[in-house]
């Protein structure tokens, strides 16, 4: 393969001194007439360098012109038998041909010194090579570096001179061009005469990177290139509600337009700009009104305390307040609440972390009317603040201290003082369990009126608690969560709820994630609240059986804990969210049952959960995409991925 055509790119320097009319040509017939006035006489050189020699036929040259008769190959015999002031001449020229004009073809030193058998020896290889590339049809060979231009790429040849020596690296030479001693490396470049190496500055000067990588192949795309994968894909369209949204921000101020929104659409918008944080200090005084009584905001983060003092000037009316995310709350922010929301009766925060114990007891100080209190994730809230409380706000009836870090035995001897008619008491996710003794004290002293109950993740709860803290002194409870509690047992449990009679079936109850947990335990709770759950989580009551998971969706008759006596009644009739997760027995043939209910003897079907809106089976490895469903009906878990 012929490669005369390629050039090499021009540096900086060969460009500058093109442009200043000097060339290699040029700095050879100086060189020459140098000579001649000096010595006198012409050096003897061959036909093909007499040319060179002569001033006068150069002077009728351009001075960018390539004379074809001074080099006209790489092959020039003619060159091979210089004088030494040819050679010095040559070697002076070389030393300014760093890079090749335009119109000049490059001109290897290596080629002079080739024999005839060196040339056909290469010839040979560069045909097998091209039989390679046309035999081999989908291989690297098949790849052309498209990258490199072939006018302004540099000559293959540079880098790779056949008659140079190989050094070994680590050894130390001496620079071809600025005689320099350097260390060898796998890196170092010989020269174009293959007399010697290249420093690393020197191959630089001369075009020639030697850290430069050989650039990849490219290979062709075919079609699975070209799939689209869906994951990754953006949305052509924006949404609805981003459209709304960004509607809403873009003229807000000409939002008193729409008229009067209402509460309800006013909490619709608040959770739609809650999806993607857009709720900012802009759009914030959309939700602003002096006639508001209640104000939900599900995510305040990008609300600095600024704004939330804004919020507070701008709402002054306020009975209800709930901010979730509210983390840039801080004292100050609080001191407006104590002072400017005279009316104010129930507050909702989700992490006011910034909040210290002065702050919480200069708002209980001021709102003495307070009668519902609900904090999550409240490190600095301690023993302080309860005692403030309890003396200034005697009358709380909702009370969440949840993930509250500093909840101990000595705090809820406090609590116990709330005894004007407490119904939601939510105590859960503490960091250290608080004792059994001091949790049976404060349900023996509040339980009459509790209708909501949470004790999760207190785990030194066990069997106890419920024998005698819940079943003699709680009769109004709706709502119970015990999750978490890993001393539960399932004797006792069943037998709480067997015993359980004085108070009235249960809507509510998740008691999810206690092993220990199995047959006795899911049928008392079922036989006692089964009829009037609205929501029930058993997840993680592996080793229940069907007999005993099938009882949900079945008809029992003659129920002696009926009010109606010999009247079916279907435990679970009323069921909406029900979550069966890592019920290992669960399968396609107890959901089917639960959905469409049981045949009786004449084959009618009876029973089943027709208000199910929702079933959760995660880790029931036994339900199958073949279990049945019903429209309004969402089953999450399965475990081929697939959302029914």
């Amino acid at each position: 393969m012929s490669r005369n055509n390629v050039r090499g790119p021009t540096s900086a320097l060969t460009e500058f001194l093109r442009a200043q009319g000097i060339t290699p040509t040029t700095v050879a017939n100086r060189a020459a007439t140098r000579q001649n006035q000096n010595q006198g006489q012409q050096a003897e050189a061959g036909p093909s360098r007499s040319n060179n020699a002569s001033p006068n036929v150069e002077a009728n040259e351009r001075p960018g012109r390539r004379r074809r008769n001074a080099r006209p190959s790489g092959y020039n015999s003619d060159d091979m038998d210089e004088g030494p002031g040819q050679e010095a001449e040559a070697e002076d020229e070389d030393a300014m041909d760093v890079d090749q004009d335009e119109e000049e073809a490059p001109t290897p030193a290596k080629k002079r010194k080739l024999t005839k058998a060196a040339e056909a020896k290469l010839k040979a290889k560069e045909k097998e090579k091209m039989k390679k590339k046309k035999g081999k049809k989908g291989s690297d060979d098949d790849y052309e570096d498209d990258e490199d231009d072939a006018y302004t790429a540099l000559s293959k040849g540079m880098f790779n001179v056949k008659g140079a020596k190989k050094a070994p690296v680590g050894s130390f030479e001496e620079c071809a061009v600025c005689e320099k001693q350097f260390t060898v490396t796998k890196y170092t470049l010989a020269s174009r005469d293959g007399k010697g190496f290249l420093c690393h500055p020197c191959s630089k000067a001369g075009g020639r990177d030697p850290f430069k990588k050989p650039a990849l192949p490219k290979k062709k795309r075919t079609n699975a290139d070209k799939r689209n994968v869906t994951s990754f894909e953006e949305r052509r369209f924006p949404t609805l509600v981003s459209l709304c949204i960004q509607l809403i921000t873009k003229h807000i101020d000409d939002i008193d337009a729409l008229g009067d929104i209402g509460a309800l659409n006013m909490e619709a918008i608040s959770k739609a700009l809650s999806k993607n944080r857009g709720l900012t200090i802009e759009n914030a005084h959309l939700f602003y009104s002096p006639g508001n009584s209640t104000l939900t905001l599900f995510d305040t983060t990008n609300l600095p305390p600024a704004a939330l003092e804004t919020l507070v000037h701008h709402n002054a009316n306020l009975v209800s307040l709930r901010l979730d995310f509210c983390g840039q709350l801080n004292d100050a922010a609080m001191q407006v609440f104590s002072d400017s929301l005279p009316l104010l009766r129930r507050i909702e925060l989700l992490g006011p972390f910034l909040v210290r114990t002065p702050a919480w007891q200069k708002f209980f100080e001021s709102h003495p009317d307070l009668e519902g209190f609900m904090i999550t994730q409240s490190p600095r809230f301690d023993e302080d603040c309860a005692r403030s409380l309890v003396k200034n706000c005697p009358n709380i009836k909702e009370l969440r201290l949840k993930e509250i870090g500093k909840l101990n035995d000595t705090m809820l001897k406090e609590l116990q003082k709330l005894t004007a008619g407490l119904s939601y008491l939510d105590l859960s996710d503490p960091s250290r369990s608080c004792s059994e003794d001091a949790m049976i004290d404060l349900i023996a002293a509040v339980g009459p009126t509790l209708t909501h109950l949470n004790v999760s993740k207190h785990s030194l709860l066990t069997d106890a608690f419920l024998l005698e803290g819940l079943l003699p002194h709680v009769t109004r409870l709706r709502s119970l969560v015990l999750s978490y509690l890993p001393e539960l047992t399932d004797k006792g449990v069943a037998q709480f709820f067997n015993e359980w009679k004085n108070n009235t079936p249960l809507e509510f109850l998740d008691i999810s994630r206690n092993e220990e947990l199995q047959n006795e335990a899911l049928k008392a709770i079922l036989l006692h609240s089964g009829k009037k759950l609205q929501e029930l989580n058993i997840n993680g009551m592996k080793d229940a059986e069907q007999e005993s998971i099938g009882l949900i969706g079945s008809v029992q008759k003659d129920n002696p804990r009926s009010q109606l006596v010999g009247v079916a009644d279907t435990i679970g009739g009323q069921l909406r969210k029900l979550d069966l997760g890592w019920c290992r027995s669960v399968d396609d043939f107890i959901i089917k049952q639960m959905i469409e209910g049981i045949p009786n003897k004449r084959g009618v079907l009876e029973g089943g959960c027709k208000q199910l809106e929702e079933i959760k089976v995660w880790g029931c490895n036994r339900v199958s995409v073949n279990c049945p469903r019903r429209k309004g009906l969402v089953i999450y878990g399965i475990e081929s991925h697939q959302v029914r």
